[in-house]
């Protein structure tokens, strides 16, 4: 028992240890924390006075007005978290930390793990000020969803997580050359995710594409929420079910990958 709890005391520190890396690497840049908030600002407000224009010309956009607000906020989270968990690993490769990392007592699932939180941390500092100005500028809060707000954010959160650490084993096992997938993949579900429409304007097969994405679950219930005013457990049930799922796959991709690079011995080549 004493071993076991000091196993896991020692796995701990070390996933903190590679938190706090980062921390320090992001708090101690103000470039760094400018942009987090600067693209979600941008765009809440592109939207904002967007939808604020649609508005006036009929009756449905005036209703979906938040619709389309919460709606990017959410993506925009879903994309951070991704894009979060992608960039504190590219860090490590820019920097040629990689075979430094791994010849510690770090373990590959440490690894991750840490900058799965990371990629949360990233998210936060970037979004929450964005609410804040979302209210101030259009008067719309998307707290106003109450604890639905949450099971909301932390589903897009795992898939964004499961997407970011595949990623992750791609651009390591792939080198530099895959570094775009750190940025395109996301937008290649945003036609299927029902962001900004509902799944059944798509053609049908499109539909079961759609279905077999956790987004698409959260957006439809996003959308019953705000539209009807009906809370879709059903939906979100799906979400968190469908998002085990492709964590566990996400998990598997990047520790294949990296026992692949490791073979390959290409960890302590990687970086610019």
């Amino acid at each position: 028992m004493s071993m076991g709890t000091n196993s896991i005391s020692c796995s701990l520190q070390r996933m903190t240890a590679m938190l706090l890396r980062h921390w320090y690497l992001l708090s101690g840049s103000w470039t760094r924390v400018v942009e987090l908030i600067y693209w979600p600002a941008v765009q809440m407000i592109m939207w904002g006075f967007l939808t604020q224009f649609l508005a006036g010309k009929t009756s449905y956009v005036a209703q979906a007005f938040g619709v389309f607000i919460a709606g990017m906020m959410l993506w925009d989270s879903m994309f951070r978290v991704q894009l979060g968990v992608a960039i504190s690993f590219l860090e490590e490769m820019w920097s040629r930390n990689l075979g430094n990392l791994f010849v510690s007592p770090l373990r590959p699932g440490e690894f991750a793990a840490s900058i799965l939180a990371m990629g949360l941390i990233r998210t936060l500092v970037g979004m929450v000020p964005v609410s804040f100005m979302a209210w101030w500028f259009f008067d719309f809060s998307v707290y106003g969803m109450g604890l639905a707000l949450a099971a909301f954010f932390f589903s897009l959160v795992m898939f964004g997580w499961a997407i970011g650490i595949a990623v992750c084993g791609l651009i390591m096992r792939r080198g530099l050359g895959a570094e775009s997938a750190a940025w395109g993949a996301m937008f290649l579900i945003l036609p299927v995710a029902a962001v900004y429409y509902p799944v059944s304007v798509l053609p049908g097969w499109l539909q079961l594409v759609a279905w077999s994405l956790p987004p698409a679950y959260v957006f439809e219930g996003m959308r019953a929420l705000l539209v009807d005013g009906v809370l879709r457990s059903d939906l979100l049930i799906g979400a968190f079910a469908l998002n085990a799922l492709y964590l566990a796959l996400g998990f598997i991709i990047f520790l294949s990958l990296f026992e692949s690079a490791r073979r390959r011995g290409l960890l302590l080549g990687q970086g610019e």
